[in-house]
């Protein structure tokens, strides 16, 4: 049953389409592309909202959709479903990273997570003090959780830019610092942009926690088996009043940190099926079903080789980067400049607000609260970490793209100072990744003349 070919007798079309392939799946896996992807799709909204066809931009997004389910039925408009229901995977994703980080990672260790968090508290204490000098009236003040959060993808992607010149502890560091950030900005939302609680709700919510607990304790690893409690889960946290995307950190830190415990190793597995495999594929009579079945384990027995937390964040990432978090984009950065008049007091503050918040505010909360740290003998730099690097962090930490407009969303119901908001989250993020890179460059120079 053999079926070799050497790579040049393949036929042109199988070369090209391998290749492609090949390419793809190499960016898919790049942190600075996923980057890319996102700041394109805010540039479609962008001009999408300010063409002939706005109209059609909003009217996309206003679009009710729903689903019924015997008596029971849904609908909302196509917004809700990308920053309500498609978010809670973002979300997920988020609650795997806390989870892995408090197991084995930045926050596994007091010591070693005193300096990021001490980074974090002041990243986010002083630029949502900043917000609020300048948007003293009640309206206004509403958004100064707005500029506290980091967006990852975009910080970790604008570092992954200036190359394999600054150190890991950099890179480390800055993640550290934005999985904090997100742990604060997930309480931000259930504690400050959640309406009344509804407490029947909580009903639909155990019932979708006893669910998982129950598939954990069955064995079952396959991910899709946990989406109907995902599902249960989600709803209860919506009818809870709460803000449903909280549903996706919940199960993000219930994901196991451990493999399911098999009776026989994993590798032993492969190894054993691998044979199998050889002998029939060396078998002028091979037998197809034992060749799927050895095929079928050798997948389980790979599966199992990682922790679910692990393997199924890894999954989830390239949806999250190149389909989750562009559709958000897409579906919030379409600003419309006619309708945002910077003139007047309340939208011009708040723009100026976040603004300050994230491009000044930011460095100078990380850096001063690392500062302090150090002095107080509470933590120290780690190796290879020096203050131009922890300045770099803090410049970088003034990207808040998604997870500010994500907040912004939930600050404002006057569409002017919503506008106002995102607009100042743009022009942040922008001036904060080109003044972190230039600081990068400056950096990576000092770092090559010691």
């Amino acid at each position: 049953m053999k079926n070799h070919t050497s790579p040049n007798t393949l036929p042109l079309g199988h070369r090209i389409s391998q290749s492609v392939s090949d390419q793809v799946s190499r960016l898919v896996h790049i942190e600075a592309f996923g980057g890319v992807v996102l700041i394109l799709a805010a540039v479609v909204a962008l001009i999408w909202a300010n063409s002939s066809y706005s109209q059609g931009y909003h009217d996309f997004w206003n679009q009710t959709i729903g689903f019924q389910l015997g008596d029971f039925s849904m609908s909302d408009s196509l917004h809700f479903w990308v920053n309500d229901a498609l978010m809670t995977v973002f979300f997920l994703v988020v609650g795997m990273e806390i989870r892995r980080e408090i197991h084995q990672g930045a926050l596994s260790d007091f010591r070693q997570a005193s300096l990021p968090l001490a980074a974090a508290a002041g990243g986010v204490a002083i630029p949502a003090l900043i917000y609020v000098a300048l948007n003293m009236d009640p309206t206004l003040s509403s958004g100064w959780a707005v500029p506290t959060a980091t967006d990852i993808a975009f910080a970790v992607g604008v570092l992954a830019l200036l190359g394999k010149s600054i150190p890991s502890n950099v890179r480390i560091l800055l993640l550290a610092v934005a999985i904090i950030d997100d742990i604060v900005a997930v309480l931000i939302i259930a504690f400050f942009y959640s309406g009344g609680l509804d407490y029947s709700g909580f009903w639909y919510v155990l019932l979708g926690i006893v669910l998982v607990i129950t598939w954990q304790r069955l064995g079952i690893a396959s991910a899709y088996a946990y989406v109907i409690p995902g599902a249960v889960l989600w709803f209860g946290v919506l009818k809870t009043g709460a803000h449903p995307t909280l549903a996706g950190v919940i199960l993000g830190l219930m994901t196991p940190v451990y493999a399911r415990p098999l009776l026989e190793d994993p590798l032993v597995q492969v190894e054993k099926n691998m044979h199998l495999i050889r002998q029939q594929s060396e078998s002028p009579d091979a037998d197809e079903v034992v060749l799927l079945q050895s095929i079928d384990n050798i997948r389980h027995a790979q599966r199992e080789m990682l922790p679910p937390v692990a393997r199924v964040q890894m999954q989830l990432h390239p949806w999250v980067s190149f389909l989750v978090m562009p559709i958000f984009a897409l579906a919030n950065a379409g600003v419309s400049f006619q309708g945002i008049d910077v003139s007047t007091g309340g939208a011009q503050t708040v723009m100026l607000g976040v603004i300050c918040a994230l491009v000044i505010g930011k460095p100078l909360g990380i850096f001063v609260a690392c500062r302090l740290a150090v002095a107080l003998r509470v933590c120290q730099l780690p190796e290879g970490v020096s203050w131009s690097g922890v300045l770099l962090i803090g410049l970088l930490a003034g990207i808040g793209f998604t997870m500010s407009i994500f907040i912004g969303t939930l600050a404002f119901n006057d569409v002017a100072l919503l506008g106002a908001a995102k607009l100042g989250v743009l022009t942040a993020s922008l001036s904060a990744a080109i003044i972190g890179l230039l600081w990068g460059v400056f950096y990576i120079r000092r770092l090559r003349s010691f």
